[in-house]
């Protein structure tokens, strides 16, 4: 119990050295807030402007869950067909690849000219996402015990049967691995895709509000709505990693030993 509170401790005693640390710094040196706001002002601004930011956090947020959704549902799904028809993915997988490799920033003002706003912004949130939930849930069937297959097999087990018994279950902790990495990745596609439609003069999300304040030289600003994605995107995280946790804390060594 003691070293769960050093642990848990640890950070938090880190983070409030770091902003005790920054303040002193901007009071110190007198440095002006369209250069570097101070912890106190950031907080103010966060106050003051908390409607519009947390309005377009909102909306940020809506498109990341539904990238998320998407890339979860979209990655699965092929990963299986992939996997059940072997030919099938050797004909496309390079082409997931592909998609996945291409930087985001290059991709989204393309998006921005044939899609609308919203919809572009959607989809560069599903394709960063989407990849890590292919690849993880390819990898899961793909790294099922052999001799659990040749078991399945000797007593007649149907391939539906095989995938839905052995492989799926078993692939579980790839498959909820690729979900961790997708969530944080599905809000860094919509805040890239953002800031694109925020330079094309349109946008209300919270990546637009950063863009828009840094036209403005409205610095304290900017730091409030990164501490707001910042916030997100851990949330995000510890919910994604509680789910996993609750999936596998019966039988699967990673989560028992978080037990222990």
């Amino acid at each position: 119990m003691t070293e769960r509170i050093w642990r848990a401790a640890l950070p938090a005693a880190v983070f409030f050295v770091g902003i005790g640390l920054w303040e002193a710094v901007v009071r110190i040196n007198g440095i002006p807030p369209y250069v570097l706001p101070s912890p106190g002002m950031v907080l103010a601004t966060l106050v003051a402007d908390g409607r519009l930011l947390f309005g377009s956090l909102a909306v940020t947020l809506a498109t990341t869950c539904e990238g998320f959704v998407l890339a979860a549902t979209g990655g699965i799904a092929l990963a299986i067909v992939f996997h059940q028809w072997r030919p099938l993915g050797h004909a496309f997988y390079p082409y997931a690849v592909a998609l996945q490799v291409t930087p985001i920033v290059a991709i989204a003002p393309l998006l921005l000219v044939y899609l609308p706003q919203q919809v572009a912004v959607l989809v560069c949130a599903w394709i960063v996402a989407f990849f890590p939930v292919l690849a993880n849930t390819t990898l899961g069937l793909n790294s099922v015990d052999h001799n659990l297959v040749a078991l399945f097999e000797l007593y007649k087990a149907s391939r539906r049967q095989l995938l839905w018994s052995l492989k799926l279950p078993a692939a579980l902790p790839q498959i909820l691995a690729g979900l961790r990495i997708a969530g944080g990745l599905s809000l860094i596609g919509a805040v890239v895709a953002e800031i694109a439609a925020g330079s094309a003069g349109a946008g209300s999300g919270l990546a637009y509000r950063i863009a828009e304040s840094g036209y403005r030289l409205n610095i304290p600003r900017m730091f409030a709505a990164l501490l707001l994605l910042s916030a997100a995107g851990i949330i995000i995280f510890f919910l994604l990693s509680g789910l996993s946790y609750l999936m596998l804390r019966r039988w699967h060594e990673s989560a028992v030993r978080r037990e222990r």
